[in-house]
């Protein structure tokens, strides 16, 4: 048997008190004690909130949740609650979801990091290429390719100017 109710929930009263840096923690905290409350589930880690309800929960940013918030608030046979932002369809994301989406940034990371060792290793000293007589002295003066082009993307890299002030008399 699936329960379906609509409850206007007061978060006001209850993160009135806290630290201004953790008010809207404190009014999901508050959303989840009603829940619980109201549809008696002493499991907290069984209230799931919707991703609308979420947003709208943190719209303002930490400081400034809304004093109450009209949601809909389902609650299955298994004992789980969903709850989402009145208006809107609750959709849950699921375990394997994430799990495939951690492999798959590893995966990424991985390739990335492949290439960018590749890329260094050639990139390392192409100035290297050149005879070795003995008349043939190669110095480091000479600015490096690769750094040349550091300096082109960022020229505060580069060598400031010296500028000297004239004084006006």
């Amino acid at each position: 048997m699936v329960i379906e109710r609509v409850y206007n929930i007061p978060l006001r009263k209850g993160f009135r008190l806290a630290a201004r840096q953790k008010k809207s923690k404190k009014a999901i905290r508050v959303l989840k004690e009603f829940l619980s409350r109201h549809l008696k589930q002493s499991d907290m880690k069984k209230i799931y909130i919707g991703k609308n309800l979420n947003e709208e929960l943190w719209k303002h940013g930490i400081k400034n949740p809304p004093g109450q918030v009209k949601v809909v608030v389902i609650k299955q046979d298994n004992g789980d609650v969903n709850a989402e932002l009145y208006g809107h369809q609750y959709t849950h994301k699921k375990k394997e979801q994430k799990e495939d989406s951690k492999e798959d940034a590893k995966l990424e990371e991985k390739s990335k990091e492949a290439k960018t060792k590749s890329s260094s290793a050639e990139k390392k000293h192409e100035h290297v290429e050149h005879s070795h007589d003995s008349k043939d002295v190669h110095a480091h003066d000479e600015k490096h390719e690769h750094t040349a082009r550091v300096h082109e993307a960022r020229p505060e890299l580069a060598t400031p100017k010296k500028t000297t002030k004239k004084k006006s008399e």
